[in-house]
């Protein structure tokens, strides 16, 4: 078995052992109530002029549907795991910079994933994380924060109202993470609490070769079947980053697709025409 594939053995093997129903038509999730007054204050960050270099990707990542369905209100307490660009972050720091708090979440630094290296610069990542929002959105520093996993302080347990996983749940399975990953973000979680995952979605006939995060694809039922397992249950299901122009069966995987387009000139109209990848939405809440 290739590194990277252990992540999903375990809750791979209970799929093929289920009797083929879908983890989400199994029983319907419990709805959480709806996120009142979102909607209009997250169209209102979506067009601030602050955000004119990002909005290009909003049809892609539509963060207003997105954020509305994954109920975070502008006075909650929201953890942004693994914000690499901090495209999300900006629009979060936007959004919770006068009544909420932004905490960047950045992966265990002390997991053998990374080398010295890399560890490195994930602290210095998260070091310059509030630094960083606090730049954009014009606010002090002090309204935002950011830690590694390995190094949250013991007093932010148990403080968190949503946490949000934009497209990042297959590294954690490549890399033999996801457990200790979402075990941590857990122990971040108020009694009830959230996660929002966006994750992009393989077929569900797609082989347990490619729909182990090599290719950056998963299936949804496998994404419920190990939450399930981590000690949350499904509460909801949204289609609003879906895009049945993605086939999901590409030779280079979802980084076929734009923005990364792996094969560059080749085939270029081709996969700008399709766009970014069809994503499942999914919303977790902490069971007790």
């Amino acid at each position: 078995m290739r590194p990277g594939l252990l992540a999903l053995s375990s809750f791979l093997g209970l799929v093929a052992a289920s009797l083929g129903v879908p983890a989400a038509a199994a029983e319907k999730p419990s709805a959480l109530p709806a996120c009142k007054g979102c909607k209009p204050a997250l169209e209102r960050v979506a067009a601030n002029p602050l955000r004119n270099g990002d909005r290009a990707r909003d049809q892609y990542r539509r963060p207003v549907e997105t954020l509305s369905f994954f109920g975070v209100q502008p006075d909650m307490k929201v953890g942004e795991y693994a914000p690499g660009g901090e495209w999300y972050s900006r629009f979060l720091g936007l959004y919770l910079r006068e009544k909420g708090r932004l905490v960047g979440l950045y992966f265990d630094t002390t997991s053998t994933a990374f080398d010295a290296s890399r560890q490195a610069g994930i602290r210095k990542a998260a070091a310059n994380y509030a630094a960083d929002v606090a730049k954009f959105t014009g606010f002090p520093a002090e309204r935002f924060a950011a830690y590694t996993l390995d190094a949250v302080p013991e007093a932010e347990k148990g403080t968190f109202d949503v946490i949000i996983v934009p497209r990042m749940l297959h590294n954690l399975m490549r890399w033999n993470i996801a457990e200790s990953e979402v075990a941590r973000m857990r122990d971040l979680l108020k009694p009830g609490g959230v996660i929002g995952i966006e994750q992009h979605r393989a077929k569900p006939t797609a082989p347990d070769d490619y729909a182990d995060g090599s290719k950056g694809y998963l299936r949804e039922a496998d994404v419920i079947r190990f939450m399930e397992g981590q000690g949350f249950e499904l509460v909801g299901e949204s289609e609003a980053n879906a895009n049945p122009k993605d086939t999901a069966n590409w030779p280079e995987g979802v980084w076929t697709l734009p923005p990364t387009l792996a094969l560059k000139e080749q085939d270029k109209a081709k996969y700008q025409a399709i766009g970014e990848s069809d994503r499942m939405t999914l919303l977790f809440r902490k069971k007790a």
